[in-house]
């Protein structure tokens, strides 16, 4: 697994609040990471810090059925419950504390702007706006949020990383890991766990950080060290799926492996996946282009140097080479393990899905602190 282990730990993150960020739910002390994903359940648990880098202590991949994801009935939430616990059996981890990551489609975040001012007084203007940054009424929601520090490009702004999700979707997460015997000490939205993970190590300039889900589609951009733009849009590799399916008149299962089998070489069946997407895949890559429009028109010195991939999107042939194409700008497979120290057998077993830990690993890479 070629650049999975990070040979000189560096710091990833300039802002170290942001690398502690949106908890929803705070706590200290040793944890591991769930990722509760569209088709596996994803376990991390590692040791170290982000100043003198991670080492990888144990971790498990348990392929799951979508059906049971989805089951929200007493016997479905049983049978996830089952699935987590053996997966941590099965990692041989022993702490009950977890962090746990949650769908972009259940939370809301946001950089917002407001005049610059000493910390206390910042958080306290934002404490009292919060109704109007957040979609939903504030005794329906629950909120968290962390100063990002003075605006890049305006001295007299300062910009605040809020995130929120509905009391209704978190307390009945918590009080499902609780029945399951755990105890939930941060629920953090996927995209900004993934982001942290991804991040380039030194990065002085802007990324585009993409995440391709079984649904829908993270979209992080990354400056400074800090998220200054936070997207989720629909349509992801389900959506690649039927158009495969209805363009080759084939079933979903080969469709599916069409895809990661072949991508989108034209030298491969004809050329027939990449013609089937081509239209599919332009439509990604200009909301890909719309928001770095966007960055720059809020950023208007900062460079955007690279698109990074992640999840479906890093698994995909010769697809990191058509968004190059198409938005013009250097685009490259994600590694969510640059800041990871993994040993040889763990190398081996990972092989296969390594690049699918990039939410396990953003949430197991937050402070202690």
């Amino acid at each position: 697994m070629d650049g999975i282990v990070c040979e000189k730990p560096v710091d990833f993150c300039e802002n170290s609040a942001y690398n502690n960020s949106m908890s929803l739910i705070h706590g200290v002390g040793d944890f591991f990471a769930l990722d509760i994903g569209t088709t596996a359940i994803r376990l991390v648990q590692l040791s170290g810090d982000a100043q003198h880098g991670w080492t990888l202590q144990k971790f498990a991949y348990v392929p799951v059925e979508h059906k049971i994801l989805e089951d929200g009935s007493a016997a479905g939430i049983r049978r996830l419950g089952e699935t987590i616990l053996g997966a941590v059996q099965q990692a041989g981890i022993t702490t009950k504390n977890v962090a746990v990551g949650m769908p972009a489609a259940k939370t809301f975040t946001a950089i917002v702007r407001v005049d610059n001012q000493p910390e206390d007084e910042l958080m306290n203007t934002i404490k009292y706006q919060l109704d109007k940054y957040i979609p939903m009424p504030l005794d329906e929601a629950t909120v968290d949020y962390v100063s990002l520090g003075v605006c890049p490009n305006d001295a007299t702004k300062a910009e605040v990383l809020i995130s929120s999700s509905a009391v209704s979707f978190a307390e009945s997460r918590l009080e499902m890991m609780e029945s399951f015997g755990l105890n939930v000490i941060a629920q953090e939205p996927e995209s900004l766990a993934m982001a942290r993970a991804l991040t380039p190590i030194g990065a002085q300039d802007a990324r585009l950080i993409i995440d391709l889900g079984e649904r829908s589609t993270d979209i992080v951009m990354m400056y400074k060290g800090v998220p200054r733009l936070v997207r989720s849009v629909p349509g992801g590799f389900a959506l690649l799926i039927r158009t495969v399916t209805s363009a080759l008149s084939v079933k979903e299962e080969q469709a599916r492996q069409f895809i990661l089998k072949f991508g989108l070489a034209q030298d491969k069946v004809e050329g027939q996946v990449f013609k089937a997407l081509d239209s599919t895949l332009e439509s990604f890559a200009s909301e890909l282009t719309k928001s770095i429009r966007f960055f720059q028109s809020e950023y208007m010195n900062a460079p955007v140097g690279g698109i990074i991939l992640s999840g479906f999107a890093g698994m995909i042939p010769f697809i990191a080479e058509y968004i190059e194409a198409k938005t013009n700008v250097p685009t490259t497979q994600g590694n969510p393990w640059q800041l990871v120290r993994v040993s040889p057998e763990q190398q081996q077993v990972l092989q296969p899905v390594a690049s699918e830990f990039a939410v396990a690993i953003g949430l197991a890479e937050r402070s202690n602190d």
